[in-house]
């Protein structure tokens, strides 16, 4: 396993994380990702630990705290062996300050995502989505209160927008706090916007990427093509997955399977090898229902594609990017090379 730097820290985290939605299954959208218990996660996190993968992505809105939980008593006893990431932000009830990353929000989510996972201290904390209405200084100070305390390690965020991330960015400057170090955000093969904006950003101000849903809900995994479509039990099968245009993806999948062919790999390995490869990306957070699947994307560590493999997926995977970036790329006015391929 690859370890890489967090960038904007001298925190090292591996290629590979192990993300933990499938964990609890509670409620009928997390039901459809899995419904892992205590058992089945610890045998998880044994052969994620196995392989070098020691960092667990999870949320308190991940079945409403069980992941958490459950996460929590799989690695119990081994705490001092693990990086443990979690985040707040969305929804955990019906009141007004259920939701959000006000000050007091933070600081009881902390508290309370604590206390699930059985541990003093978090490594990651990240905000899971932008709130608009809570000024974003009420927020730094939040989580650098929370740092002084010694609750956080360090912070990061998810789903922000390029100019969201860049406020942050400048007012914990500005006031002299510390600065987010990561952004989870959603990038596959299959979804390459977050090259338009959100990858120059993380380049330019040295934010780490760390990508969720690799294989754009399961979509990239082998098991969808052309001419096979997911199988009624799959994720990928149902709404608890991401969109992509049918021609688009099987577009992207004939080159996946024509690259796994090539180098005797499965299509999710060639999928996440492309993403390791990628400008900015730090890690990817992998999920599995089952010790196969997760030995199958661990494995997508030490795979290596050739530039023209890197090539034919960028070209099947590419797609033209919103405005002012596609006018930006046509007249030629960018002088420092953009950070991905350019097709015309």
């Amino acid at each position: 396993m690859e370890y890489r730097p967090l960038s904007g820290s001298g925190l090292f985290v591996p290629s590979l994380i192990l993300g933990t939605a499938t964990f609890g299954g509670s409620g009928d959208f997390f039901r459809k990702w899995g419904q892992t218990d205590v058992q089945g996660a610890t045998t998880l996190v044994d052969v994620a630990l196995e392989a070098g993968c020691t960092m667990f992505d999870t949320a308190d809105s991940y079945s409403a705290g069980l992941s958490e939980e459950i996460l929590g008593q799989a690695i119990k006893g081994r705490r001092d062996k693990v990086q443990i990431a979690t985040k707040t932000g969305i929804a955990m009830g019906p009141g007004p300050n259920d939701i959000g990353t006000s000050r007091a929000r933070i600081i009881r989510s902390v508290e309370a995502s604590l206390k699930r996972l059985g541990t003093d201290y978090i490594d990651l904390y990240q905000l899971h989505a932008f709130d608009a209405v809570t000024p974003v200084e009420e927020m730094l100070h939040a989580l650098d209160s929370l740092t002084r305390a010694g609750k956080i390690r360090y912070y990061g965020v998810s789903n922000y927008s390029g100019w969201h991330l860049m406020k942050m960015l400048a007012l914990a400057e500005k006031h002299g706090l510390p600065k987010p170090v990561s952004h989870q955000a959603y990038y596959s093969l299959a979804a390459r916007d977050f090259e338009w904006e959100l990858m120059p950003l993380a380049l330019d101000q040295k934010v780490a990427t760390l990508v969720w849903s690799p294989l754009s809900g399961a979509k990239l995994s082998g098991k969808i093509g052309r001419n096979k479509p997911a199988p009624a039990d799959s994720r990928a099968a149902t709404d608890a997955s991401w969109q992509v245009p049918e021609e688009r993806l099987y577009t992207i999948t004939d080159a996946l399977e024509q690259v796994a062919t090539e180098v005797e790999r499965s299509m999710a390995q060639v999928a996440l090898a492309w993403l390791l490869a990628r400008p900015s990306v730090t890690g990817i957070i992998i999920g599995a229902r089952t010790v196969d699947q997760l030995r199958d994307n661990l494995a997508a560590a030490d795979l290596k594609l050739s530039p023209d493999q890197m090539e034919r997926l960028d070209r099947a995977s590419d797609v033209q990017p919103a405005y002012p970036y596609w006018h930006q790329r046509r007249v030629g006015m960018v002088r420092n090379p953009p950070p991905v391929p350019v097709h015309r």
